[in-house]
Formats: C-alpha cells, sequence, structure tokens
C-alpha cells in the first residue's frame, strides 16, 4: 500500500483530536440530521481550525499535500461532520496563500481560526445553482452609512448552526459579487432548517441562510477581484481528500466484516472467497491510485503554487470522488443484506459518497481541464 504523508507532530495532534470528537458525535448528528451543539464544541475545541492558518497569523501551516492526508483521515472518520471542518480549513488557507482578502478580513478570519470559531463560504443559492458555473447572486448588498446591508438567502451552508463567520457573495448596486464577513449571531441572521432528511451528510446539518439587512462594515467587505488559482487548489483538495477518506472506510469496513463473516454453509469467512478477495483487492488498487493522484497534485502545487498546478488537483478530485462512490457500490454489493442495516455503517457510506459527486468540478470539467491543459488548448465549459 501506499505511505501516507507524515504529519509534524503538532499537525499530528489537531488531527487526532478532530478524528476522536467526529467518531465521538458522528452518529448522534446522523439521528439529528444536524451539527449538535455538543458536537459543535468538539469540532471547535480540537484545534482543527488552525491546521492551514499560516505559522505567523498563530496557525499550523499545513502545506496543500499534509493538508489532504490530515483531511482525507477525517473523511475516513465520518464525512458530515469531516465536511464541516473541509469548509473552514479550505476558506483559511485559500484566503492567506492568495491573500484574497482584504487585511481586515484575514485578520478577522485568522482569529476566528486560533479561538476555534468555524467559517464557511456561502455562495449557493436556490436560483443560481452552483456558483462554479458563474452568474449573479440574488443576495444584495447594499451600501448603508459606512457599512453595507446584506438581504438573501444562501443554500447548503455546511455546519450552519455551529458557524461562527460566514463570507457571504452578494451583488452590488453596480452588478458586481462583494464577499461580506458576516458573524452568524448578527441580527437579521436565520438558520432555516431545509437539510432534515437528506439523502447524504445528514449530520452536517448543510441548512438554508436567510439574511434579512445584516449590517456589514466596509473594513469587512472585499470588493470584487479575478478569481485566485489558491481558491480551486484547496476547495477541491479539501473536496478530493474528504471523500477519498469515505471510500477508505468503505474499504476497511467490508475488510473487516468479510473476516468475521461465517456463513453456516461455507464454514469459513467470505474473506476466503475469491470473488470477495478480487473485490476487495479491485477497492483497494483503485482508492490507492487515488490517493496517489492527490498526493502528486498536491505536492506538485506545493513546489509551484499557481494556474498550472490547478488541473491536475481537478482530475484528483473528480478521481477521488468516483473512486469512493465505487467503493461503496463494491462493498455494499459484497456485504449483502448486512449492509443495508446501518449497524455495519455500509449504506451512509454508500449514500455519503454520492454526495462527492455533486461538489465541483464536475466530471467533464475536471478531466476536460487537465486534458486541455495537455493538449495545450483553453479548456471549454
Amino acid at each position: 500500500m501506499l505511505p501516507t504523508t507524515a504529519l509534524p507532530a503538532d499537525l499530528e495532534a489537531v488531527t487526532a483530536r478532530a478524528e476522536a470528537a467526529i467518531r465521538a458525535h458522528a452518529d448522534a448528528c446522523e439521528a439529528a440530521g444536524d451539527v449538535t451543539p455538543e458536537a459543535g464544541a468538539a469540532l471547535r475545541a480540537s484545534g482543527y481550525t488552525r491546521l492551514t492558518l499560516p505559522r505567523e497569523a498563530g496557525g499550523l501551516g499545513a502545506t496543500l499535500e499534509q493538508y489532504a492526508e490530515a483531511q482525507r483521515r477525517l473523511g475516513e472518520a465520518g464525512a458530515a461532520l469531516a465536511l464541516v471542518l473541509a469548509m473552514h480549513t479550505h476558506v483559511v488557507g485559500a484566503a492567506f496563500q492568495g491573500r484574497t482578502l482584504p487585511e481586515p478580513m484575514l485578520t478577522a478570519l485568522a482569529g476566528a481560526s486560533v479561538e476555534g470559531r468555524l467559517v464557511n463560504a456561502l455562495a449557493s443559492e436556490p436560483e443560481l445553482g452552483s456558483p462554479s458555473r458563474g452568474g449573479l447572486p440574488r443576495t444584495a448588498a447594499v451600501p448603508d452609512g459606512d457599512g453595507w446591508r446584506v438581504t438573501g438567502r444562501k443554500t447548503w451552508a455546511t455546519g450552519a448552526r455551529g458557524l461562527g463567520l460566514a463570507v457571504v457573495s452578494a451583488a452590488t448596486p453596480a452588478g458586481e459579487v462583494a464577499r461580506l464577513l458576516v458573524p452568524m449571531d448578527a441580527p437579521g441572521v436565520a438558520v432555516e432548517p431545509t437539510w432534515v432528511g437528506a439523502l447524504a451528510l445528514r449530520g452536517s446539518g448543510s441548512h438554508d441562510v436567510t439574511f434579512d439587512g445584516v449590517w456589514v462594515a466596509a473594513e469587512h467587505v472585499a470588493p470584487p477581484t479575478p478569481t485566485h488559482p489558491a481558491s480551486s487548489a484547496w476547495f477541491w483538495t479539501a473536496l478530493a481528500a474528504t471523500y477519498l477518506g469515505v471510500g477508505f472506510a468503505a474499504l476497511e469496513t467490508l475488510t473487516a466484516y468479510a473476516r468475521e463473516r461465517v456463513p453456516t454453509a461455507l464454514g469459513a469467512p467470505i474473506a476466503t472467497l475469491p470473488r470477495v478477495q478480487e473485490t476487495v483487492g479491485r477497492m483497494a488498487a483503485e482508492l490507492t491510485a487515488s490517493r496517489a493522484l492527490l498526493t502528486e497534485a498536491a505536492r506538485a502545487w506545493d513546489a509551484a503554487p499557481g494556474p498550472e498546478a490547478v488541473p491536475l488537483l481537478g482530475a484528483a478530485k473528480v478521481h477521488a470522488t468516483n473512486a469512493a462512490v465505487a467503493a461503496g457500490d463494491l462493498a455494499v454489493r459484497t456485504a449483502g443484506g448486512a449492509a443495508l442495516l446501518p449497524t455495519l455503517g455500509l449504506e451512509r457510506l454508500l449514500r455519503d459518497a454520492r454526495a462527492g459527486l455533486t461538489h465541483p468540478p464536475a466530471d467533464e470539467v475536471g478531466y476536460g481541464g487537465l486534458g486541455a491543459a495537455r493538449l495545450g488548448v483553453e479548456a471549454r465549459r
């Protein structure tokens, strides 16, 4: 098997604490269909919010390769809560490496990360769909004295009830897109429980958030800026690693079950059956290949961060999410009826893995971008 990326002691410590917090609270959050207060407190206390914050700002300064390994381990512990931490850490990592926000906003993000307050970027809307496809948000920001007021609705706000701050995309009167740093306890902010009964990631509490004339100080408003490659690099790595962890969880679950399951007609563990051995081998090979691709892509970014390193990260994301989906499907097929019960855990992994397909980049964009780069032509979408 491929050796894992070794984490420095301080990164290892916060990753291990976050893993433990996720394993301790995943079932309760799944049952509640939300991030419980206890789970939110445990995530904040883990110290993982400092992982991608530069050391000079009080963080742990993880490289993208180190981040990929840490986040993969969290995904294996439990996708829903891992994604809550993924959203915080990719926002912070990209903002600081790309300097994509004004200094007062970076200072606020650093303070939140050190204090353990969770952050997410809220961009998706009911009418807009995926922000990666372009379009102007319906959420509006209008000047008001020495600040701005925000009104609108955002969907898929992962970890909504546990967030301390949100970076909210909104349209200005000039028809441009600004980003505003909004405290989630500000007057006019409300969480609507729209995530109840979700197919996957039930414990992520990815509810809608509404903003009704929420006032934001001018220093916490980022004017329109060109997209920085760091934004895609950190976001796609966060997704690839989290869902790759789900795939490895399916592999480990099936492996343990195959060793223990002894049908009376067989008189031996099903691990002795050639078909089961082949299935486990296929899963292990595909997941290991996906991890190698992600590691190589992240390492290439760390060596030379820039637009040339982004296409391989996009391909790594779509490869990882598809590998996780395939692993979940094979695991359920092989385990049989036992996989349909929540006690084994495969049914949750099957559902959670499929959520990875809904995140950008889509397959045609991820693979198409890498293909275009290899061909030396502009990517078409």
